[in-house]
């Protein structure tokens, strides 16, 4: 496991900073896959098995929300974080992650509202 403060506060390498990423990636891949196996089953009518599936979708996405905000308060403004195009794609990743989250919530509402 990494030391996310030691990451942000140093000179880091590549690879300490791909560790990062690829958690912010791995998290939101992970919640968003929830949030649609939870769909599926509020589809089948299987609202308590939906409803586990998002709370763990929230987890997980709390997890990679986490480390996206020690990255920001680390960076403070200044420029101290590398950016590359990976960081970038796991912004990316994280942010549609949450907004297929929501929709998602919303679509299991509406599905047990209609049975």
């Amino acid at each position: 496991m990494f030391d996310l403060e030691e990451i942000v506060e140093s000179d880091t390498t590549a690879d300490e900073l791909e560790e990062v990423v690829m958690g912010l990636i791995i998290n939101s891949g992970s919640a968003r896959s929830q949030a649609y196996a939870a769909l599926k089953k509020a589809k089948q009518g299987d609202f308590a098995a939906a409803r586990e599936l998002m709370s763990q979708s929230k987890l997980a996405l709390n997890e990679a929300h986490r480390v996206q905000t020690q990255l920001i308060e680390g960076d403070q403004g200044q420029g101290k974080m590398k950016v590359s195009l990976v960081l970038v794609h796991a912004q990316d990743h994280l942010m549609t992650s949450m907004l297929a989250r929501e929709l998602i919530a919303e679509l299991i509402e509406l599905h047990e509202k209609i049975q």
